[in-house]
């Protein structure tokens, strides 16, 4: 019997993570867990654009051959992660006439209100394509509705949706990368919604809720209401910035301030009081990023979740304190545990490229995580990932 198993692949500024999971039965039921991780530094990458492919290919190349012999399999297929400072969220509308003379609505015209939201941003999007579209209201005749329109009676249909877009040049660099490594990309998901399904529970993505994943260039954030991202937004600094600012402030190599950085309180030889201000400055610029776009959204002090932060950067001592109080909402750094054939996986680095083979380990009749998947082929044979949430 040929094993369940999925790939997720995720190239980020500062590392390259593979892993690879595996659904099995266990007392009856069915559980996942990790059969192989590979990890690499990532080379040729700069606030998460490829600018040397050659250098990026050998990184991929070196953290899948570990994957590879840990799960004692070949990898021949992935789930790729997008990030970057190229990936935008914005809204659209969409309408359409109901096509049947008894004026049900059907699945097409569902389709068809979806891509006229697509539509309408085109001429604004140049040079950037479209990987997911996500509708998050529909109104028939004027009038909203809960749940999918299909089956229901109307003249007219339109449809609200959230549009995630990166550069399209972004996307084929990274598509070409993996292929160059002999991996044919099955679907390409936006980093902060892979993350997402690793650190974020149901329960808060109704209430609402906004994760941060801090990484090494860049800040990445999306927000849930509803069970449904409403809002992506990415910023071009990260916990390097930190690093940096340490460096500097107490005239030290940039490899001691990484350290420093990640140190628990007093446990270095350097000013408590002089180090806290240091990454406290820094860290309040990010957080400030993440409430104006809230401010900007209409969600400022209106997530009951609150935050949660994830990435590599989310190590920081006092990230909690400092971001209830800029933010004026619950804080917490996210828990990872991910079962594994080594033990259990802690580090939030690895919730992208998780979050990834999980979505590929779904079945086609569950919807564990509020959405359903379904993948197309766009003209130029780059694979795109189009996820339909169901609100």
């Amino acid at each position: 019997m040929a094993r369940n198993i999925a790939i997720g692949i995720d190239i980020g500024t500062h590392h390259t993570n593979v892993v690879v999971a595996e659904r099995g039965i266990r007392d009856g039921k069915s559980v996942k867990r990790v059969i192989g991780t590979g990890i690499a530094t990532s080379k040729g990458l700069r606030h998460g654009y490829i600018v040397h492919a050659g250098d990026t290919v050998r990184s991929l190349a070196q953290a899948a051959a570990q994957a590879e012999r840990a799960a004692q399999t070949k990898i021949r297929r992935a789930y790729l992660s997008i990030g970057g400072i190229s990936l935008e969220g914005m809204t659209a509308t969409g309408s359409v006439v109901i096509s049947r003379a008894d004026s049900e609505i059907t699945e097409d015209d569902t389709a068809r209100a979806t891509d006229a939201a697509e539509a309408s941003v085109l001429e604004s999007i140049k040079n950037r394509k479209i990987i997911h579209t996500i509708p998050l209201e529909y109104r028939v005749d004027g009038k909203e509705i809960l749940g999918r329109p299909a089956g229901m009676a109307g003249l007219k249909l339109e449809v609200k949706a959230l549009l995630i877009t990166c550069l399209t040049q972004h996307l084929d660099d990274f598509v070409q990368v993996v292929e160059e490594v002999g991996i044919e990309v099955e679907d390409v998901v936006a980093s902060p919604l892979a993350a997402g399904m690793v650190n974020l529970t149901k329960t808060q993505k109704i209430a609402g809720v906004v994760l941060a994943d801090i990484g090494a260039e860049t800040v990445s954030i999306v927000v849930y209401e509803n069970n449904l991202p409403i809002s992506l937004k990415v910023f071009p600094i990260g916990s390097t910035a930190i690093t940096n600012d340490i460096a500097l402030g107490l005239k030290i190599p940039l490899e001691e301030a990484e350290e420093v950085k990640l140190a628990s309180p007093g446990t270095t030889d350097y000013s408590r009081k002089q180090l806290q201000d240091i990454i406290e400055a820094r860290l309040t610029d990010i957080l400030e990023l993440v409430e104006a776009h809230l401010k900007k959204i209409k969600k400022s002090g209106l997530l009951p979740a609150g935050i949660v932060i994830t990435g590599g950067g989310s190590g920081v001592a006092t990230l909690e304190d400092l971001a209830k109080a800029a933010l004026k909402l619950p804080s917490k750094v996210a828990e990872l545990s991910i079962a594994s054939t080594k033990g259990v996986i802690r580090d939030p680095s690895w919730s992208v490229a998780y979050g990834l083979a999980l979505l590929g380990l779904a079945l086609p009749s569950e919807d564990p995580h509020g959405f359903r998947i379904a993948t197309r082929r766009t003209r130029d044979s780059v694979l795109s990932w189009v996820k339909q949430f169901l609100p």
